[in-house]
């Protein structure tokens, strides 16, 4: 799966997590180049908290694209630090 935004690769797996409709992404898949902190946080009452990141490519700023979840709860430890998307970013096999 590819996580495409502005014409870039912002991320690439083959080992994509399907929760809630949304590809989680592994840490190791994304294109950290892209990737910028945004001090954004949710709350998700079973997942946990979730952390944002603005990605900036050539350019163009699309804040808080991708949110991931640094310590989940139980429920969904499975994705760990994996990468979310959204706000046009698009999900392409």
């Amino acid at each position: 799966m590819k996580a495409i935004w502005n014409n870039q690769i912002v991320a690439e797996s083959a080992d994509t997590i399907i929760i809630e409709n949304n590809h989680y992404f592994p840490p190791e898949s994304i294109n950290s180049t892209y990737f910028k902190d945004s001090g954004t946080s949710s709350s998700c009452h079973w997942k946990g908290t979730a952390h944002y990141k603005t990605l900036v490519v050539e350019g163009a700023v699309n804040k808080d694209a991708a949110w991931y979840y640094p310590e989940p709860s139980a429920l969904a430890k499975g994705i760990a630090g994996y990468y979310a998307f959204w706000k046009g970013v698009k999900i392409e096999d």
